[in-house]
């Protein structure tokens, strides 16, 4: 009895974690590494490969660290209304207590800020503003129609520069506009993700989907000679996202609702692997695509919204 009670605790903290969720935050440190990559190699000049690697590495967990602290925090902070729309959620169902969640968010967003400092103390700073970033959206900004999805893409915006932050050169930062554009948009949708009805926010989406993908090709045309290998990567990104948006529209169901949610989220791997291919290579963006199908495994396993 004891050891099934401690499987069902543990399977508890790892929901309140949504694993399969995480690779999205891995897939943005490794297209941030490969945008660093490219414009640092004038300025940065030789760099130790092992070290490299090892720094990579590290910022891979710190980032999975500090996305699985801001989704345990945010079921903390979501107690009261879970406890009415998703009673079954491990805080509300009583399988994690309120105040376990809160200091396993904490440790989770400490572990993460620390790894980052690991790395450099420039990392460390940017970690410790996307955790700061985090706390804000599960405790206050959320709540606010046009300030919640921004924070939310500010968040993932802060997380592709914690990858292009490696190698100290952060004079691209305004990449980060791609992020918090798409994450805005996915945000949206989730709006009607429990009661339907958000036929606005999906063609707002939408529109905010085209001009991604557009900003994505035009800065790889514009800076690298990888638009052919860039644009393939963005023709399955495009089928994945579109396809359940469209459903959604067409059947405004809290179901395609959160299927769109789902689609959107997940194919942040697609997103990040298309960045990546634009500023490294093909088969490092096909690396970064090999992430996908580990989050939808998972996600049949575990939830995403």
């Amino acid at each position: 009895m004891k050891s099934s009670k401690m499987s069902l605790e543990l399977r508890a903290y790892a929901i309140l974690t949504r694993p399969a969720n995480l690779p999205t935050a891995a897939a943005d440190i490794l297209a941030g590494v490969a945008i660093a990559g490219f414009f640092a190699v004038e300025e940065v000049g030789v760099i130790a490969v092992d070290a490299f690697i090892k720094s990579i590495f590290l910022l891979v967990l710190a980032s999975i660290s500090l996305y699985a602290g801001g989704v345990v925090l945010n079921d903390f902070f979501d107690l009261k209304i879970d406890t009415l729309e998703r009673p079954e959620r491990p805080i509300p169902s009583g399988l994690v207590s309120p105040k376990s969640a809160m200091i396993f968010g904490v440790v989770l967003l400490c572990i993460g800020i620390l790894l980052a400092f690991f790395v450099t103390a420039l990392c460390g700073i940017i970690a410790l503003t996307l955790a700061i970033s985090i706390v804000l959206y599960d405790s206050f900004s959320k709540k606010h129609a046009v300030i919640g999805p921004l924070n939310m893409g500010v968040c993932r915006g802060l997380n592709l520069i914690l990858g292009m932050s490696i190698l100290g050169l952060l004079s691209f930062w305004w990449f980060t506009l791609i992020p918090i554009a798409y994450i805005f948009a996915i945000t949206l949708i989730s709006r009607g993700e429990v009661h339907g009805k958000n036929k606005n926010h999906i063609v707002l989406a939408a529109v905010l989907y085209a001009g991604v993908i557009f900003a994505v090709g035009s800065i790889v045309y514009l800076y690298t000679d990888m638009i052919i290998v860039t644009t393939l990567f963005l023709s399955v990104f495009v089928i994945l996202i579109f396809r359940p948006l469209i459903k959604a529209y067409r059947i405004n169901s809290p179901e395609n609702i959160k299927k769109a949610v789902i689609a959107g989220v997940l194919s942040l791997i697609v997103l990040d692997a298309s960045l990546a291919a634009g500023f490294s290579n093909w088969w490092y963006g096909l690396g970064i695509v090999a992430l996908l199908p580990i989050s939808i495994m998972l996600s049949k396993l575990f939830a995403v919204t």
